[in-house]
């Protein structure tokens, strides 16, 4: 496959979905093809229920594409596998396992156990600021913790690609700042490849190396934007005059897109 020179991580190759309703087919992915290389940041933005779920779910292996193919790695994505991790808007721990045996499950999976897993799971809580609530369980902590111990669980399991879907969209404003800072923070350390879905156009563009701006519904690749501001980035990168250049440009680019879904 081309691309391999540049450690291509996952190509999306020509991929459409259909799903069938009671209403009759809905189109809604068309002709989708993206490369993604190792190492980077990619996030997507778009109207509502312009199939950005939808890719992400198709990379994932959740869900087979109704025509065309996606690779990861140079192979045939067919299912799920370990070589990717998913982060979702609603957490999805165990509720009955601690924190601690949230992340030691990921580390499990890989085959590490015992206090070789005890030791590396605190070194996992301890990046996203939760040593101190290894011993809790879910219900006792606030929605920005829950994530935390999400993404704690997600880099755990060492995987190549990291897919988030709008992992931060349903937090407050505050948390939400908090955990975009130490995303960043952490992937300029270890460098995953990213996959990030978001509504919000200040965070895409703060977290990512490329931003994809997606059509109306049936899905398709409008528009590639390279983010050509230097890491490391942080919450006054918005204040820029860089930043709000992009904002505004990629703004007007999905508010079209959504003025389309009104039609």
């Amino acid at each position: 496959m081309a691309g391999e020179a540049r450690n291509l991580k996952v190509r999306i190759d020509h991929v459409s979905k259909v799903y069938e309703t009671r209403n009759g087919p809905m189109e809604a992915l068309r002709d989708v093809s993206l490369d993604i290389y190792e190492n980077e940041f990619i996030c997507v933005v778009g109207p509502s229920g312009c199939g950005k779920s939808t890719l992400l779910n198709i990379i994932a292996g959740l869900q087979a594409p109704t025509s065309g193919k996606a690779y990861c790695s140079g192979h045939e994505i067919t299912g799920t596998g370990t070589e990717r991790g998913v982060v979702f808007q609603q957490y999805a721990l165990f509720p009955w396992l601690t924190v601690k045996k949230n992340v030691i499950f990921a580390l499990n999976m890989r085959g590490i156990k015992g206090e070789q897993a005890d030791k590396m799971a605190l070194e996992y809580l301890c990046k996203v600021d939760l040593e101190k609530f290894a011993d809790h369980f879910p219900k006792e902590l606030s929605g920005g913790m829950k994530q935390r111990v999400a993404i704690a669980r997600a880099y755990a399991a060492d995987p190549q690609v990291l897919l988030m879907d709008e992992p931060f969209g349903a937090l407050d404003a505050q948390t939400r700042t908090q955990l975009q800072s130490e995303l960043l923070e952490t992937w300029e350390k270890d460098q995953k490849t990213c996959f990030f879905i978001t509504h919000d156009v200040d965070e895409a563009i703060l977290l990512a190396q490329k931003v994809i701006i997606m059509s109306a519904r049936p899905g398709r690749i409008k528009e590639i934007v390279p983010v050509d501001i230097p890491y490391p980035r942080n919450q006054e990168t918005k204040l820029t005059p860089e930043f709000m250049q992009l904002r505004n440009h990629i703004w007007e680019q999905v508010y079209k897109e959504y003025l389309e879904v009104r039609k």
